[in-house]
């Protein structure tokens, strides 16, 4: 289980490194005298088609329905592990992570409520700061080294994970519209027929694949947004099957081989359509106005004090024990770590407001400046906290 913990770390702060330089080619190409041919590239329509079924978006839309929802599988798939055999399997290891996300979602979305009360089209974004980018979140705690005990980097990951169980919900909740009854019920059959897969034992992963495109279909035209169909096809899929007195795992060899992929390629590849911001056209004096401001400051502050706080009175009413090794300091840079929402706050952002210049760019902006403070402050928190040496986890 460490090796699998280690090897899951090392990939997520691999791909956290990489964002990081995605990111900034991005918004050098926004821009640069390479502007309009960076937008035409994204705004470039792609069809598919097959007798009446007919699917036209343009290529941001692809990443952003297409391949995030590969990325959703593979986040459903490391929960249901998680939950089935791993650190979300038991209360005493699901409780301190559980009531610090709670914190980390709570906190944010008030401080978002505060700047917006009273503007209801503002108020959709009220979820753009509550999200936690755990490639990103462990792709700075892979600077630090040995500076930071395992049983933190398990606490981080487990944060986040639950985490995007919240970012799930709100989605499936808060960002579904014109929902087509028709479609939704073939995709509650599709889900069925999954679902009867996984009672028969059938572990053939592309049997899976197949019904899983399927499923995506019939749920982006449903209305409800399409990434979901990754989780509900992860949760369908066997974690063991028993075949030949050989015990195989269908889960995790899907996650082994979609792993890669998502970290170095789709993940990379939603950052370079979604951070790409002008900031040419940015009239700054607007970053002091309610959408900017509530995730800014959701992000930088609502995120570290919420985590922070949760996590304090959790351990001090006995509600959950406090990660081995570590002390209250390192657990504040960890708090601080989360305000970095980037590709989970990006992408609720064009869940929350579909026309890319409703805010003029200033909300994305304000996810990249809380993301970029929260990292810094993260990193000079557990850079220069005094770690417990003589410590065996």
């Amino acid at each position: 289980m460490k090796i699998l913990v280690n090897n899951f770390i090392k990939n997520e702060s691999s791909s956290g490194i990489i964002l990081i330089f995605v990111t900034i080619f991005a918004l050098i190409l926004r821009n640069s005298a390479l502007s309009d041919y960076y937008y035409e590239f994204l705004h470039v329509t792609i069809h598919f088609s097959v007798n009446n079924l007919e699917i036209s978006k343009p290529l941001y839309l692809w990443i952003n329905d297409g391949l995030m929802t590969l990325f959703f599988l593979v986040v459903g798939l490391e929960i249901k592990r998680e939950l089935i055999a791993g650190h979300l399997s038991s209360w005493e290891k699901i409780s301190l992570p559980t009531f610090a996300a709670i914190g980390g979602m709570l906190c944010p979305a008030l401080i978002y409520y505060f700047f917006n009360q009273g503007d209801s089209a503002a108020l959709t974004g009220w979820a753009i700061p509550t999200a936690t980018d755990i490639a990103f979140s462990l792709g700075i705690l892979s600077l630090l080294g040995k500076r930071v005990p395992i049983s933190l980097k398990i606490f981080l990951m487990a944060l986040a994970i639950i985490d995007d169980i919240g970012a799930i919900l709100i989605i499936a909740i808060f960002y579904t519209s014109n929902l087509s009854v028709d479609a939704l019920y073939i995709s509650l059959f599709i889900i069925g027929i999954l679902f009867f897969m996984n009672r028969m034992g059938v572990s053939t992963i592309s049997l899976y694949s197949i019904v899983g495109i399927l499923l995506w279909i019939t749920v982006l035209k449903s209305g409800v947004h399409a990434t979901l169909a990754g989780i509900i096809l992860a949760f369908a899929i066997p974690l063991k099957t028993k075949k030949d007195n050989k015990v195989n795992s269908p889960i995790r060899h899907l996650e082994n081989n979609l792993h890669y992929w998502v970290s170095f390629f789709i993940l990379p590849m939603f950052a370079f359509a979604n951070a790409g911001v002008d900031l040419r056209d940015i009239d700054f004096t607007k970053m002091t106005e309610g959408v900017p401001l509530g995730i800014m400051l959701g992000l930088f502050f609502g995120k570290q004090f919420g985590v922070f706080i949760f996590t304090y009175f959790a351990v001090k009413l006995k509600l959950a024990k406090i990660p081995k090794c570590t002390n209250w300091i390192q657990i504040y840079g960890i708090a601080a770590l989360t305000g970095i929402g980037f590709t989970m706050s990006l992408f609720i952002d064009s869940l929350a407001f579909m026309d890319d210049t409703s805010y003029f760019y200033t909300d994305r902006l304000a996810i990249l400046i809380g993301s970029l403070f929260s990292a810094i402050l993260g990193y000079l928190i557990l850079r220069f906290a005094k770690s417990q040496k003589a410590c065996n986890i």
